[in-house]
């Protein structure tokens, strides 16, 4: 339970703060109309923040997924046991939807903001096509998210390894998630993440929900190929010397 705890609050911060600098901070502006939004910078360095504390805090319980790509991806490299994969998924996705859940509460509460289900990004949603930021196909869409993840599975694992120093790991796993952001949130609003995807599409509803499909199949398959990359192509045999 405790692992399933840890999963929870992780994936509950990665939300809270990455979509919440996106909802309250990326386009800030002052009453005097001062201008201090943190931009598409700010926003990926936000989520990738996330992850390192959490990846610190809850990493020694759990193991630090927060991430329903990231499991598949662990289970496909041999690093994490089939019986536990559908507990921490669950428990990845409550936190998530709880997450969502208290930034919408907050989002609604002041005059003027509302959910529209008809606008690209909205409640920090994922999207193509129309839906894209950018207006950037599906194809694009799928394939950007399926690579960014294979690669985020291949940091993961590599900066965890036995070989590797291990201090460092959370460093290296956050800053790469800052990258992956700064290079897909014109594209997809970047998912990388099942459980994100899905916490903000059920608020908002309408075409982002319905095309929350490809934010659950492409990270998940790019998740599992990066973990079946690192298994047979870049896993390093036996023992330290």
């Amino acid at each position: 339970m405790k692992k399933l705890f840890a999963e929870f609050f992780g994936t509950f911060w990665l939300v809270f703060g990455g979509c919440g600098s996106a909802l309250f901070a990326a386009d800030y502006v002052t009453p005097s109309g001062v201008h201090l939004g943190i931009g598409l910078l700010g926003v990926s360095l936000a989520f990738g923040l996330t992850v390192l504390t959490m990846a610190y805090a809850m990493g020694p319980i759990s193991g630090g997924h927060f991430n329903p790509a990231v499991s598949f991806g662990l289970w496909a490299s041999g690093k994490f046991p089939t019986k536990d994969l559908a507990t921490y998924i669950v428990s990845q996705c409550v936190g998530a939807i709880a997450a969502a859940g208290i930034l919408f509460m907050v989002w609604t509460s002041k005059e003027g903001n509302v959910i529209n289900n008809t606008a690209a990004g909205n409640f920090a949603s994922n999207g193509y096509g129309l839906f894209s930021p950018s207006g950037f196909s599906m194809t694009s869409c799928f394939i950007i998210e399926f690579v960014l993840t294979m690669f985020f599975l291949l940091v993961i694992i590599g900066a965890t390894d036995k070989f590797a120093n291990g201090k460092f790991a959370g460093i290296a796993i956050g800053l790469a998630l800052t990258l992956i952001h700064l290079i897909s949130i014109p594209i997809t609003n970047t998912s990388v993440n099942p459980a994100r995807s899905l916490s903000q599409a059920l608020f908002v509803g309408g075409e982002p929900l319905q095309q929350v499909w490809l934010f659950w199949l492409a990270p998940i398959l790019g998740g599992i190929s990066g973990g079946l990359i690192y298994k047979y192509l870049l896993q390093t045999k036996g023992t330290e010397e």
